[in-house]
C-alpha cells in the first residue's frame, strides 16, 4: 500500500495539524469500519505512527485511509484520525 500511495503521488511529509475538534476518525474493528466526525475532546490512546497525504478532498483522504486500514485485516483494531495540515496564512 505504501508503494501504491507513493506512485499515486499522495504520500508526503510532516507539518502542524488543525485542531482535534475538526478531526474525522476512521475505526476498524473485526473487519468493520466506522467513520466518525469530531469534535473530539480528548485522546487517551498513543499515536503509533502517521501518514501524511496530499489529496483534493476530505472524502478522498478518508478513502485512502480506509484502503490503508483494510490491508491490516480483521485481526487488527486500528483507529486513524484524518486531519487537515495547517498551512501558513
Amino acid at each position: 500500500m505504501i508503494e501504491e500511495m507513493t506512485k499515486a503521488g499522495v504520500l508526503l511529509d510532516t507539518n502542524g495539524l488543525h485542531s482535534i475538534t475538526e478531526a474525522t476518525r476512521v475505526t476498524q474493528s473485526g473487519g468493520k469500519q466506522t467513520v466518525l466526525d469530531g469534535p473530539f475532546t480528548e485522546s487517551k490512546e498513543i499515536v503509533g505512527g502517521y501518514c501524511i497525504l496530499q489529496v483534493k478532498s476530505k472524502e478522498e483522504a478518508v478513502e485512502w485511509t480506509s484502503r490503508f486500514l483494510a490491508v491490516h485485516g480483521p485481526e487488527w483494531d486500528i483507529e486513524v484520525e484524518v486531519r487537515q495540515i495547517a498551512e501558513p496564512a
